[in-house]
């Protein structure tokens, strides 16, 4: 037997994610990426899920992030397959997801444009990544590897919490290395903590209002803060509405729940109506805003870990801060109030009316399928909806229960439900749920070999109307017919039996049961709905 190789740059590489705490990465090997790829050999403590596409990769390394709350490693190539994660990494900077992306890099001569005509060169790679991440590394030593590392973990983790880009070159990779095995080191980002006089003053606004009111968003989720929040709303009895990417942070029944039909105006106008609304771990974009239609009449705290987001909608006492350490501050400095019937009538009363226009509308169809999805998920399961008819209603009428819902909201790209819902299920702990339409389904048709080869745990609801329908109903809104929103797709039963996937062609009435069928099977399965959904009028 001869000598084993020396260790080399791809081994500090996965010797520094595993002593970060990495246990799961995901991604495509590449030419350049070689080195990174052969030290995975030696790295039992580190699981790769190879993905068939990088984006599909980026959003399961997302998907995983989500449901861990930790940092997520994606391994990728240079060039074209680094390239491919850009849309999929909008997304995790915009829902705050840690992906830590680790990219190859041409040979370090090739750095700084040289214009050597490497393969896959670009002249600047990092420049692509400088909208959708928060930081990036070049290394172009062995020597710097545990340091950028570690430092871009740190960054990924910090709030707001979202991607970041370490390349590292070629020949980085393959070269000997003296630097011994890597154990010491430590990402545990500082906490941003709330300066004390705006929390004072946050507090004297709350405890002088009348009928304060919260729009809890998703900042409030991922910060681990439903505990401080249900705290805080109970001693101040106000009521409690929830943007769509932050639908676990406040009990669904609970009477003070608003819930999440924040495109319904009668929701809108009782945020309006708040004489101080809190406004925690949401910049009140687009949708959170009910498309900047949201006028509050009184004063707004706005609680947000992005700097940039503070009063960058509305005018407010901006508080720049992760939202649970504010939540648990302020929850310590108001003066709890009693329990005031009118309070929990005033919710009763909004939500009625919502459900009253919604019956209106002769959707009892569309309601009647989302009910059997939700009662066929188990309770505390995760569910991954890519943009599509059923998600749109899921946002406002999906309860979470104990198992949150994540959607591509964030950034509005298709293709996220399936892949997202295969690195969440990386974690094994029980089955997960993936819903898309026919259109988004085709984004990410190839991972059905993933989840076979990695025998992932997810159910995929492909919803099936032949189209792009939520792009129909706007352009049938707007115009009065649509145009290029009709698709060819194949037989998706038949698709997935080939991939080796067991499938089910269900309808509207049987959806439950298959549903609840799937689900209990262990492994991959897809359920196929033929059906038009309608979506509620605005």
């Amino acid at each position: 037997m001869g000598e084993s190789a020396p260790r080399n740059g791809g081994d500090l590489v996965t010797e520094t994610l595993t002593a970060l705490g990495a246990r799961v990465c995901f991604g495509i090997p590449g030419q350049h990426a070689l080195g990174l790829f052969d030290a995975l050999r030696r790295a039992p403590g580190l699981r790769f899920v190879s993905a068939r596409v990088e984006n599909n990769a980026a959003f399961a390394a997302d998907g995983h992030a989500r449901v861990t709350d930790e940092v997520t490693p994606l391994l990728v190539s240079t060039g074209p397959g680094a390239l491919l994660t850009l849309a999929s990494l909008q997304e995790s900077r915009a829902a705050s997801a840690p992906v830590l992306v680790i990219s190859s890099q041409v040979p370090r001569a090739g750095l700084g444009g040289g214009r050597h005509g490497y393969l896959h060169e670009l002249p600047e790679q990092t420049a692509s990544f400088g909208n959708v991440t928060k930081s990036t590394f070049t290394v172009r030593h062995a020597s710097q590897i545990p340091s950028a590392l570690t430092e871009a973990w740190r960054i990924a983790a910090a709030a707001p919490a979202g991607p970041v880009l370490v390349e590292i070159p070629q020949d980085v990779l393959l070269e000997p290395t003296v630097v011994p095995p890597v154990t010491d080191v430590s990402g545990t980002p500082a906490p941003l903590v709330p300066r004390a006089e705006v929390v004072d003053e946050a507090a004297r606004w709350l405890d002088g209002a009348r009928r304060p009111v919260v729009l809890a968003g998703g900042g409030v989720s991922r910060s681990g803060g439903r505990k401080a929040l249900l705290e805080l709303a109970e001693a101040l009895r106000a009521p409690v509405a929830t943007t769509f990417g932050g639908k676990d942070a406040f009990p669904w029944d609970h009477p003070l729940s608003l819930r999440s039909w924040i495109e319904d105006r009668y929701t809108t106008e009782y945020l309006e109506d708040a004489d101080v609304l809190l406004v925690v771990g949401s910049g009140l974009g687009e949708l959170s805003s009910n498309y900047h239609t949201m006028a509050p009449r009184g004063r707004v705290v706005q609680v947000e870990a992005d700097l940039g987001k503070l009063e960058s909608n509305v005018p407010a006492l901006g508080i720049h801060s992760d939202a649970a350490l504010t939540l648990e501050a302020l929850a310590a400095k108001v003066r709890p109030r009693p329990k005031d019937p009118e309070v929990e009538t005033e919710v009763a009363r909004v939500l009625a009316r919502v459900a009253e226009r919604l019956a209106g509308q002769d959707l009892a169809a569309e309601q009647t399928v989302l009910a059997a999805v939700r009662d066929a998920l188990p309770d505390d399961a995760p569910s991954f909806w890519d943009m599509t008819v059923l998600a749109y209603w899921a946002w406002s009428a999906w309860d979470p229960r104990d198992g949150a819902m994540h959607s591509a909201q964030g950034s509005g790209g298709l293709g996220y439900g399936f892949p997202a819902a295969l690195g969440a299920a990386a974690t094994g702990n029980g089955p997960v749920l993936a819903v898309s339409g026919d259109g988004g389904a085709m984004y990410s048709i190839a991972e059905l070999a993933t989840a076979r080869q990695h025998d992932l745990d997810v159910t995929w609801l492909i919803v099936d109307d032949g189209g792009y329908g939520i792009l129909r109903e706007y352009m049938e809104g707007a115009f009065g017919e649509a145009t290029h929103t009709e698709l060819t797709r194949p037989d998706f039963v038949a698709l997935a039996a080939s991939f080796g996937v067991p499938a089910t062609l269900t309808s509207p009435e049987t959806v439950g049961a298959d549903l609840t069928a799937a689900l209990a099977a262990p492994g991959p399965s897809v359920v196929v709905l033929p059906m038009h959904i309608k979506i509620f009028a605005p």
